[in-house]
């Protein structure tokens, strides 16, 4: 006997499957509603990793929820134009609880949730393969989920029902249009009543308080500056006649080094850490004896782009969208006036030196818009060691690959901006360091002191590469200023009550000099540490640099009238017709050069291992790759000096090329064309000359 003559199993007559068909469609509206808040709920637990606090938002922030439901909702409401709705409806279900799930993941590893610009960043990801972002296996399971979704919602529309009723071609889209039409007036609603914001000073706080919907929404549809609206050519004249009208004075211009140091603080700072000795003795030292002081940076836990963009162009993220990522943006179409551009006017060489991907952040093309004349990348580097971690180089050698960029320009005052990477997370919550040399006690977990002893090691580090750099820098007979400053807090789940900043968005700066510049302490926006820095040294140049350095000098940085004139400004050189420059282009993007040294192939000749040639030559790398006839052929890097390749890849009279490459198979950088010449097939043809 079968199991189901004993079980009845229940089975839907066509009436009654056509009854509840006929239930969803009259009540759909209300489905939809319980669905979009469903789903919306679903989505918070994900982001905040728990129903808990994704409870809380919903009691808090109610208002908020509703209205994040309601955009959902409106999504939702596409499916009626179709006549495949279970299969659209299961699509766009699908795509809000992936969005949601990537922010979840996402907030698991950085501070700053997820928004649009992170998708023109996935180039960048997946060049980071098996490092703290993520592995290579989760990208794997990734795709395949999403492949997997796909195939299924393929079949779903091939096999899946059809909405049988009757369609309503006029009053169905004015409906689908209504619930779109309405999303600006309800945003604008919301916003009046402080429902939700239409700025977020943080990111992450914005997301938490106004939910990821509307945060990831507001990423998509607010990109890029809007134009001010008293924007004109009087407001930009009135602008300028507010910048400082002095000429640079220094006649003896010094080198200026400018030296980002990633996810870097004052540990002791940090209210609940204890620690066996000072982790940072050199960088405090600096702040006793040169300028220093608080550094107000616009992003927490991630995006070392934005405070680099903003330090760099003296131009602040506060007027772009939510989640905006310039170098992602608009540097990719436009040139932008930047410290590089400016002091190239009084005849500075510029040059960047970082030990990352030249193509991370899209750093290569914004520094030719920018107006660098070098990027030393770490393809151009021959990178040795690396943190415990084995994730990124230690930044000792930016010691030297700094000193190469100032070596590069014969009597020629240099700007050097350097990048570290040392002290970048993700930092493990198990024991990494057998024996710490600075050790942690404090953190409310065992899992947040590791974290905690790892971060301070790896900046104690950095402080070690802090000294060595002006040390090295003492040794040289020319001028020489360094501003070192910190980026953002590391990703370590600090709040504003923790630190003695009393804020998330405080870094540190301070300086050095070797001529006696005078100590100016002063705490600053990051937009504003060059203006300070150039005036310091009598030099005023660049259109937004002097209208900062004026409001520095007059005190008047972070008024409303300093503040418009700033964002009309930066709109002027980014989005409108320039009229700072009289509508020409007067700083173009350069013809940036990677790396400060050649490379070159000296020879060819056979290795020690049988089967094998060497092409011996000059400043090779481990991003070294060789090219015979213009075909990429596989490389084995032994040095800065030899890479080794099959003999069998090359024959007589064959070209070789060794280019130093860059993620997405970008070409950084190339050795002149090398003609190789067989000597056996010399001597095969002597051989036969003699017959």
């Amino acid at each position: 006997m079968k199991l189901t003559d004993k079980i009845p199993v229940p089975h839907m007559t066509p009436d009654k499957k056509k009854r509840m068909i006929d239930m969803f469609n009259r009540y759909s509206l209300l489905i939809h509603a319980v669905l979009s808040m469903a789903l919306c709920f679903t989505i918070e637990t994900i982001s905040r990793h728990s129903a808990v606090k994704a409870l809380t938002f919903v009691d808090k922030h109610t208002w908020a929820f509703a209205y994040n439901s309601f955009i959902i909702f409106a999504s939702l409401a596409i499916v009626y134009l179709f006549r495949r709705r279970m299969c659209l409806r299961i699509f766009i279900s699908g795509l809000w609880l992936f969005l949601g799930t990537v922010n979840g993941c996402i907030l698991s590893n950085r501070v700053t949730p997820f928004g649009y610009t992170d998708l023109k960043c996935l180039s960048d990801l997946l060049s980071m393969q098996n490092t703290n972002y993520f592995s290579a296996g989760e990208a794997t399971l990734v795709v395949f989920v999403v492949a997997a979704f796909l195939a299924f919602c393929i079949f779903l529309f091939i096999k899946g029902p059809k909405f049988q009723g009757e369609r309503r071609k006029f009053l169905t889209p004015v409906m689908v249009a209504a619930c779109f039409l309405m999303l600006p007036v309800t945003t604008q609603a919301a916003q009046n009543s402080n429902i939700i914001a239409s700025y977020f000073a943080n990111i992450a706080q914005g997301y938490e308080n106004y939910g990821f919907v509307y945060g990831f929404s507001t990423s998509v549809v607010d990109r890029g500056m809007s134009k001010p609206k008293d924007y004109s050519r009087e407001t930009i004249e009135t602008a300028q006649k507010k910048s400082k009208q002095t000429a640079t004075q220094n006649a003896d211009d010094p080198n200026i080094i400018v030296v980002l140091l990633e996810s870097f603080i004052d540990p002791t700072e940090v209210d609940y850490l204890n620690f066996s000795e000072d982790p940072i003795p050199n960088f405090r030292e600096l702040t006793q004896n040169y300028s220093t002081g608080y550094l107000t940076v616009p992003v927490v836990g991630a995006g070392t782009a934005n405070t680099e963009f903003e330090v760099l162009t003296g131009m602040s993220m506060q007027y772009f969208g939510t989640g905006e990522y310039p170098y992602k943006t608009i540097l990719k179409q436009t040139d932008c006036e930047s410290i590089a551009s400016d002091l190239s006017r009084i005849g500075y060489g510029t040059h960047v030196v970082h030990n990352n991907g030249g193509n991370f952040y899209s750093r290569a093309n914004a520094f030719s818009m920018m107006g660098f004349d070098s990027f030393t990348s770490k393809e151009m580097m021959n990178i040795q060691e690396y943190t415990p971690l084995g994730s990124w180089p230690t930044d000792n050698i930016l010691i030297n690959e700094t000193m190469k960029a100032l070596d590069s320009t014969e009597n020629q005052s240099d700007l050097v901006y350097t990048i570290t990477v040392q002290g970048h997370g993700d930092y493990p919550t198990e024991k990494i360091l057998d024996n710490p040399e600075i050790r942690v006690s404090g953190a409310p977990t065992e899992e947040a002191n590791y974290q905690w002893e790892y971060y301070t090691n790896m900046i104690h580090e950095v402080d070690k590469f802090i000294k060595n750099l002006t040390t090295e820098l003492e040794k040289r007979d020319e001028n020489t200023i360094v501003v070192f400053f910190g980026d953002h807090l590391p990703s370590l789940n600090l709040e504003e009550s923790n630190m003695a900043s009393e804020s998330i968005f405080k870094t540190k700066y301070a300086t050095w000099n070797n001529f006696g510049l005078a100590k100016k302490d002063a705490d600053l926006c990051a937009y504003e540490l060059l203006a300070k820095t150039t005036n310091d040294l009598n030099i005023h140049e660049g259109t937004i640099f002097t209208y900062e350095q004026n409001a520095l000098d007059q005190g008047t940085t972070g008024s409303e009238n300093y503040l418009d004139g700033l964002n009309n400004l930066q709109y002027d050189l980014l989005y409108g017709d320039r009229y700072a420059y009289n509508g020409e282009d007067a700083y173009p993007a350069s013809d940036l050069v990677m790396g400060v040294e050649d490379t070159a192939i000296a020879n060819i000749f056979p290795s020690a291992n049988e089967g094998y040639l060497i092409v011996g030559g000059k400043n090779f790398t481990r991003w070294s790759r060789v090219y015979i006839n213009g075909e990429k052929v596989p490389s084995a890097f032994i040095s800065s000096s030899r890479l080794r390749i099959k003999a069998d890849a090359l024959s007589d009279q064959d070209t070789v090329v060794v280019s130093q490459m860059g993620s997405s198979n970008t070409v950084f950088r190339s050795t002149p064309e090398y003609t190789y010449h067989d000597p056996n097939a010399e001597n095969t043809e002597a051989k036969m000359t003699e017959q």
